[in-house]
C-alpha cells in the first residue's frame, strides 16, 4: 500500500486498497464483448438498438442467418501518444458480437439499419413465414 502524502493525495482512487483494477477491467471487457442493446416491436415491425459508441459504421457487419441476426464489429484503438504517462484508461477496444434470435414473422430480407450518436438501430418488418430469406447481409445507411 502506498502511504498517502500531500503529493499523491490527488490520485486517491489509484492507490486505495479497495480499488481493484483487475475486477473492474474484467467487467468492462465483458461489457464490451456484449454491447448493451434493446429490442421492441409493434404490429408492423421489430426494432433492435445496440450501443456502439466510438465504432465506425464501416467496422460493423450485420448478417441474418438461419433466423438469427448477428451484429459483429470492432472498435479500433486510437494512436498512442509517445511520451505521455498514463494513470488509467477505462476505454475499451476490440471485437464484439451479439446474436439475436428473430421471431418467425420477421422479414429479414427487408431489414434496414442506421447509426446515430453511437447507437445502431435495426428495423425489421413483420411478414408471413413463407416470405422469409435464409441468409443475407444488411447495409448501414448514414443518417
Amino acid at each position: 500500500m502506498v502511504e498517502k502524502t500531500e503529493e499523491n493525495s490527488r490520485w486517491p482512487s489509484l492507490f486505495d486498497p479497495l480499488y481493484d483494477p483487475l475486477r473492474s477491467f474484467g467487467q468492462r471487457v465483458a461489457d464490451w464483448l456484449k454491447p448493451a442493446s434493446a429490442a421492441s416491436g409493434n404490429d408492423d415491425s421489430y426494432t433492435i438498438s445496440v450501443e456502439l459508441p466510438g465504432v465506425d459504421e464501416k467496422d460493423i457487419s450485420l448478417t441474418v442467418q438461419e433466423g438469427s441476426l448477428v451484429v459483429r464489429g470492432e472498435k479500433k484503438t486510437e494512436t498512442e501518444r509517445k511520451g505521455d504517462t498514463w494513470f488509467f484508461s477505462e476505454r475499451q477496444y476490440g471485437a464484439f458480437s451479439r446474436t439475436f434470435r428473430l421471431p418467425e414473422d420477421a422479414d429479414a430480407a427487408k431489414a434496414g439499419a442506421s447509426m446515430k450518436d453511437g447507437v445502431l438501430s435495426i428495423l425489421i418488418p413483420r411478414v408471413a413465414q413463407e416470405n422469409r430469406d435464409k441468409t443475407h447481409n444488411i447495409a448501414i445507411s448514414k443518417t
